[in-house]
């Protein structure tokens, strides 16, 4: 068999473009936030990550400029040789103090952060305790440890996961393991499909109990909950009582990168043994400028948090009064479940169509019956861009038969 074979058989998304129902890879050719230009055509972004509306903000855009006129267009190292600017120790001190910890690591991608994190933390004789949703970030994190932690005869038990925000199945299983065992409990703040915040106060009593530490994922959490946008552990108050906490520059902060926040000898620790960290060159100069500038604006101005909140809780409210099956959640991610490939992709296609871009979520991506049109929203979406969302999703569901 040749290694290639799979490549060849795999016809599908070939077989969907040729439908005409093919969801991704559409080019955005021009962005002001809240509308696009996709193949030619002015759509309205509803499925962006960009919550803050800061990516086409003019003060973000300028400190990118200004950065690339003062130190180029990359660094050429990696942070532990020649690729450490002054930007970077910048925004790890203003984003330790943001989240009230000691100290803080930037990453190069949000992706590669777990990477950088959980098998640097967790070795052999340790465990990982995750929560079955978890973002795939964390799951690559957690195949990484359990691959360099395995045994000779391949019986480690490294990872250990648990029911989607069961903290009562958390406790069963995390009771099982050595008492005397380290132990660090990862978990997304906001899960990125669904928009649901995790049971923290739960985790943190088991945590407590159970000689464990604590690793939360607010990708989706920063600059949408918590005080001043703070994320999960401020929307909990438990920001003492939470280890670490990781993040991305990919969303609310308009940019490119990752980090996460801690104690400071964790931190030193992760700085000088995280392959991720050491053999990846360092965030760009007008990637971290534009986090910099982005984080100003978010402590500067945090009514665009109340704004998006506001429109997030305005879309939860008018598609389910519609008749659509939507996430309860508290959060920028309102989940539209449909509960069938088929349906989704044409109903995706009829929305875009009708000048509304959302992102379509099937299988494997979600389990069977959770296949759905994942839409987020911004600060800087106004009521013309909501009402016409809305407007659009009650035609096409009445359309396609979805609503009555």
């Amino acid at each position: 068999m040749d290694l290639f074979e799979k490549c060849r058989s795999f016809t599908r998304a070939d077989e969907t473009k040729a439908s005409g129902y093919y969801p991704y890879f559409h080019a955005i050719e021009e962005s002001e936030g809240p509308v696009v230009r996709i193949e030619g055509r002015m759509v309205i972004m509803a499925g962006s990550n960009n919550y803050l509306g800061l990516t086409a903000d003019p003060r973000v855009k300028d400190a990118a400029i200004k950065a690339v006129q003062k130190y180029g267009t990359g660094c050429s190292g990696s942070r532990y040789l020649t690729g450490t600017l002054d930007l970077h120790v910048e925004l790890e001190a203003r984003l330790a103090k943001f989240l009230g910890k000691a100290d803080c690591l930037l990453y190069s991608t949000g992706f590669q952060t777990a990477q950088g994190i959980i098998p640097t933390l967790v070795q052999r004789g340790e465990y990982v305790v995750s929560d079955k949703d978890n973002h795939a970030c964390i799951v690559a994190g957690n195949l990484i440890a359990n691959g360099a932690n395995a045994l000779v005869d391949g019986q480690a038990q490294t990872i250990i996961r648990y029911k989607h925000n069961d903290m009562k199945h958390l406790e069963a299983i995390i009771s099982k393991l050595p008492p005397e065992a380290p132990k660090l409990i990862v978990s997304d703040g906001v899960f990125s499909t669904s928009g649901e915040i995790v049971d923290l106060p739960a985790m943190v009593e088991a945590a407590k109990k159970f000689n464990a530490r604590i690793l939360v994922d607010d990708a989706h959490a920063i600059g949408v909950i918590g005080k001043g946008g703070r994320g999960t552990a401020s929307h909990y108050g438990l920001e003492k009582e939470t280890d670490m906490t990781m993040g991305t520059f990919s969303k609310t902060f308009a940019s490119l990168g990752g980090f996460v926040v801690g104690d400071r000898s964790v931190i030193n620790y992760l700085k000088h043994h995280a392959p991720a960290l050491i053999f990846s060159a360092s965030p760009t100069p007008a990637s971290v400028a534009s986090a910099l500038a982005a984080l100003e604006i978010l402590e500067h101005e945090p009514w665009r948090i109340d704004k998006l909140m506001q429109n997030a809780r305005k879309m939860r409210m008018g598609l389910k009064e519609m008749g659509y099956r939507v996430g309860e959640h508290d959060s920028a991610v309102v989940p539209v479940i449909i509960g069938d490939t088929d349906k989704v992709l044409i109903m995706w296609k009829a929305l875009f169509e009708a000048g509304v871009f959302v992102n379509a979520f099937i299988r494997p991506g979600v389990p069977p019956g959770m296949e759905m049109l994942r839409t987020s929203y911004m600060a800087t979406h106004e009521d013309e861009h909501l009402d016409k969302i809305l407007d659009v999703f009650n035609a096409v569901g009445k359309q396609l038969g979805v609503l009555n």
